[in-house]
């Protein structure tokens, strides 16, 4: 797992995993795209202040494992990720819109799934155990 951040007026530590896929699943995140699209995942993060600790560009869909400030939502990070990365590889592959059919490269549907330091039983017991 990741140190914690701190912040002025927090300290955090969180991780999620995001998985969404191309529209129709359609196998067009290969070659050029895949590498492109890695390159563009890390310039989005660092961008907007947010730790890519892994990524993976499958051909049909994507993995980030990041880790999020507080004062952003997942979905807006989902929203973000998806937005500029469809944006900026329309404009550097125009073929893409032929090979996807359509005018979305993403599907409107995502994953999210949170990674942490302890479990869940292990936060429940602690709590619990503080009620008595």
């Amino acid at each position: 797992m990741h140190e914690l951040i701190k912040t002025r007026g927090c300290v955090y530590q969180s991780a999620y995993h995001i998985v969404w896929r191309s529209i129709d699943r359609r196998n067009v995140l290969v070659g050029r795209v895949r590498q492109h699209l890695l390159a563009l995942f890390s310039q989005i993060a660092g961008d907007k202040g947010f730790d890519l600790l892994a990524c993976e560009v499958m051909p049909d869909h994507v993995h980030l494992f990041v880790s999020l400030p507080p004062t952003i939502s997942v979905a807006n990070a989902v929203k973000i990720f998806k937005g500029i990365s469809a944006r900026k590889l329309r404009m550097a592959f125009p073929e893409l819109k032929a090979q996807v059919r359509s005018d979305h490269l993403w599907a409107p549907s995502y994953y999210f799934g949170t990674a942490g330091h302890v479990s869940a039983e292990t936060i429940q017991h602690y709590i619990e155990e503080g009620q008595s």
